[in-house]
């Protein structure tokens, strides 16, 4: 009983980090997208995003079978220090965001940015700047998103899991993004972003402990005593930095 709970666990932590991981990024890469497609014209946009994705496969049908052959214990002591370090900068960004020392991140501004930028550019170098501009959204978005299915599905021995998640996760914004087209800047990013650093941190630090063989109270259970932990922490964070500059506007 003991075992099924803990298993149950960790595969609803790793769902949702990987679920919220990809949401976020593939949601940056369908703002580059729209405005690639509007602005320039969707064959170039979709050319572009079709020859990243192939790439993109291509990188986790080399590295995943490598990955899954390293002896667990290495491969989570490597991997929790990977995903402490993500985890800790989604987790800077979104405190420093949420305290009001960071600007919102913008997804209409992005947008109109983007298509400002394509305008700018003269139409005989259209469809290699579109198509260059939406390759190099789509990848550099994607490629975080296979880092996180390959580092937390191997490490948890569940790359199918992971995988199909990303995918669910992939397809779920690509319907949302054809209905609201770029209506993007509803979707609560830093608050996801805030999430998915605490669930990788999470897990960044669990995984470092078991690499170094530490034997964690309750085993996976022990993953939602860190998740609880580091809200506590990143609030706190969040409200001491909200007291600290208001008394420095007050001051000024």
């Amino acid at each position: 009983m003991l075992a099924m709970v803990t298993g149950s666990t960790g595969v609803v932590v790793l769902v949702g980090a990987v679920f919220l991981a990809c949401a976020v990024e593939m949601v940056e890469a369908l703002t580059i997208v729209l405005a690639v497609g509007h602005t320039r014209g969707w064959r170039s946009a979709f050319e572009g995003t079709a020859v990243a994705l192939v790439v993109l496969a291509a990188l986790v049908a080399l590295f995943g079978p490598t990955l899954v052959r390293v002896p667990l214990g290495v491969l989570r002591l490597v991997v929790g220090g990977v995903l402490l370090i993500f985890g800790m900068q989604w987790l800077r960004k979104a405190i420093l965001r949420s305290s009001g020392l960071k600007a919102m991140h913008d997804e209409d501004a992005i947008y109109r940015a983007k298509v400002a930028e394509l305008e700018s550019v003269g139409a005989a170098q259209r469809d290699r700047v579109a198509f260059v501009m939406a390759f190099k959204g789509v990848f550099l978005e994607g490629l975080e998103v296979v880092i996180t299915v390959l580092t937390l599905g191997t490490s948890a021995h569940r790359l199918g899991l992971a995988s199909t998640v990303a995918a669910i996760a992939v397809v779920l914004v690509g319907i949302v993004g054809v209905v609201v087209a770029r209506q993007l800047s509803s979707v609560p990013e830093n608050a996801m972003k805030m999430g998915v650093g605490v669930l990788l941190v999470s897990y960044g630090t669990f995984w470092t402990g078991e690499g170094l063989h530490v034997r964690w109270p309750g085993n996976d259970v022990m993953l939602i005593g860190f998740v609880a932990l580091y809200l506590l922490v990143t609030w706190t964070l969040v409200a001491y930095l909200r007291r600290e500059r208001r008394l420095g506007e007050v001051v000024a």
